[in-house]
C-alpha cells in the first residue's frame, strides 16, 4: 500500500508518521453520482481519529452529503470527486484535528466534553494542552458522535462526569506495541490519556518494525540493475519474493508484509501486472474468502488503476481455465460480484471486460463459458446504472442494493459471447443463481 507523510508539508522520506495515500472511486452517473473513498478506514486509524471524522470533513468543505456504512466498510461523499482534491482536503483535516499547533506532531488526543460542549485536546510529544477551534462544523458532528465505550469481554468501563471516554482496562500489547488501555475507542479517539506513553519504543520487537518501514521506503527508491532485466524476468523476481514472505508468514498471512510487497512490485515496475502473480500465489478455489483476507493488498495495486483491474480479471479467468474449473466455474457471477463489493474492479472495467471474450489467458471455449456465467451479474450491473442515472439516491442508501426488479435470481440461460466467425455456440443450463448468496 503506498504510504505518505501525515504532515505532506514534511518531504523526509524517513519521516515516522505515514498514512496510506487516499484512494477514491466515483459510482453512479447523473443525479446518482458519488465518490466512494475505499480506504477511509485504514486512514483513519493511521491517524488515530474515527473514519467517519475525516469523511464528514470532506461534506462540510464541499457543501455535500455523506454517508457511513461501517459494516461494509464504505465511507462515501455525494457528487464527483477526484482523490487529488480529497487528498488536499484531508491535509486541511490533518492540520485542524490531528497536529498539535505547537509542534506539528500528530500524537494528539481528544477529550470530548459533551456538557460544556467543548473538545480538549493535548499532545503527548511536547505537552500542549487546549481546546479546539469549535467554529467549524465538524465540530458539532464529533460532539454529538464522541467516543464509545468497549462492551465487549465485561470490560470494566471508566468515565468522567461530563467528558465521555472509553477506555479498557488490562495491559495486553497490540500489534504496534500499545496496551489496550492505549487503544482507541470505538471511534478511534483515545479515552484513557493518562495511560498513553508517546516516547519511542525501543524494543526489540518496535526496532525491528522500524527497521521494516525503512526497507520499504529503501526499497522503493532505490534503483538497481534489476530494472535493466526483461518484464519476465523481473516477474520472476517478484514471484519468488511474493512466495517467500508468503513462506516466512507461516499461516499464509502476508498482511505485516503488505507494505515492502507493494514497494517491491513499485521498484521493480511490476503495479500493472503484479495482481497476476499474487493471484497465483494467493487466491484458490476458496476464492470468495482469499480475497476478502486479501483485500488491502489487492486494493493497493488496483484502487484507481484500470490496467491492474483487467489484470486481475484475467487471473481470474487462468484460475477458472486451469485446476479450478469444476470448482468456480458455477460461481463466476457471484465471485465477480465479490470483486465489485471489495471496490477491487470499477463498474466501467466490468462492462467494458463484458463486452468481448479474450482469449489472452484462456482458449475461446473456456472464455465463453466464462463470459456466459458472468451474464446475469453484467446483466444486474446495467440495470443498476440505469436506474442510478434516472433517480437520485434516498439520504442514507449506501451502496447498490439488489431490488424485485433488479436482483438476480434467474435461470443461467445466458448465451456465450459470440466466436469471430459469428458461430453458435451451446450453453448449459444450470440451477438458478442469486448473486445475494455469498
Amino acid at each position: 500500500m503506498a504510504l505518505i507523510n501525515v504532515n505532506r508539508s514534511n518531504p523526509d522520506v524517513f519521516y515516522r508518521y505515514k498514512m496510506p495515500k487516499l484512494i477514491a472511486k466515483v459510482e453512479g452517473k447523473g443525479n446518482g453520482i458519488k465518490t466512494v473513498i475505499c480506504n477511509m478506514s485504514d486512514i483513519g486509524k493511521a491517524l488515530y481519529r474515527p473514519a467517519t471524522y475525516p469523511t464528514k470533513f470532506f461534506g462540510c468543505e464541499l457543501g455535500a452529503q455523506t454517508t457511513f456504512d461501517h459494516k461494509r466498510d464504505r465511507y462515501i461523499v455525494n457528487g464527483s470527486h477526484e482523490a487529488e482534491k480529497l487528498q488536499d482536503l484531508l491535509d486541511g483535516f490533518i492540520k485542524k484535528f490531528v497536529l498539535c499547533p505547537e509542534c506539528e506532531n500528530p500524537e494528539t488526543v481528544f477529550s470530548v466534553h459533551t456538557k460544556a460542549q467543548t473538545i480538549g485536546q493535548s499532545c503527548r510529544a511536547c505537552g500542549y494542552s487546549g481546546k479546539l477551534d469549535m467554529r467549524h462544523k465538524l465540530t458539532t458532528f464529533i460532539l454529538k458522535n464522541p467516543p464509545e465505550s468497549p462492551q465487549e469481554g465485561g470490560v470494566k468501563k471508566k468515565s468522567k462526569k461530563g467528558e465521555s471516554t472509553g477506555g479498557e482496562e488490562g495491559d495486553s500489547p497490540d500489534e504496534n506495541g500499545a496496551s489496550e488501555s492505549q487503544q482507541p475507542s470505538k471511534n478511534g479517539v483515545y479515552d484513557n490519556e493518562e495511560d498513553i506513553d508517546w516516547g519511542e519504543d525501543v524494543s526489540e520487537e518496535a526496532q525491528q518494525k522500524r527497521m521494516l518501514e525503512l526497507s520499504s521506503a529503501a526499497a522503493s527508491l532505490a534503483v538497481t540493475a534489476d530494472l535493466e532485466k526483461t518484464p519476465q524476468e523481473r516477474a520472476d523476481l517478484f514471484f519468488k519474493y511474493v512466495k517467500t514472505k508468503k513462506a516466512e508468514s507461516g499461516d499464509g498471512k502476508l498482511s505485516p508484509s503488505y507494505r515492502l510487497i507493494v514497494a517491491e512490485a513499485e521498484r521493480l515496475e511490476m503495479k500493472d501486472k503484479a495482481v497476476l502473480i499474487l493471484a497465483e500465489l494467493l487466491l484458490s478455489a476458496d476464492i470468495l474468502k482469499d480475497l476478502k483476507d486479501h483485500r488491502a493488498l489487492f486494493l493497493s495495486f488496483t484502487g484507481e488503476n484500470d490496467k491492474a483491474q483487467k489484470y486481475l480479471l484475467g487471473a481470474f479467468e487462468k484460475l477458472v481455465g486451469t485446476e479450478f474449473h469444476d470448482q468456480l466455474i458455477g460461481k463466476t457471477a457471484v465471485i465477480l460480484k465479490t470483486m465489485y463489493d471489495l471496490d477491487l474492479v470499477d463498474e466501467e472495467t466490468f462492462l467494458e471486460w463484458g463486452k468481448k471474450v479474450s482469449r489472452k489467458y484462456v482458449n475461446k471455449e473456456v472464455g465463453q463459458e466464462i463470459h456466459a456465467k458472468a451474464e446475469p451479474f453484467l446483466k444486474w450491473l446495467k440495470e443498476a446504472e440505469e436506474e442510478d442515472s434516472e433517480d437520485e439516491e434516498s439520504e442514507g442508501d449506501i451502496g447498490v442494493e439488489f431490488t424485485n426488479t433488479a436482483k438476480v435470481g434467474m435461470k443461467d440461460t445466458a448465451q456465450p459471447a459470440a466466436s469471430n466467425n459469428g458461430a453458435d455456440e451451446k450453453t448449459e443450463e444450470d440451477s438458478d443463481i442469486d448473486l445475494d448468496d455469498i
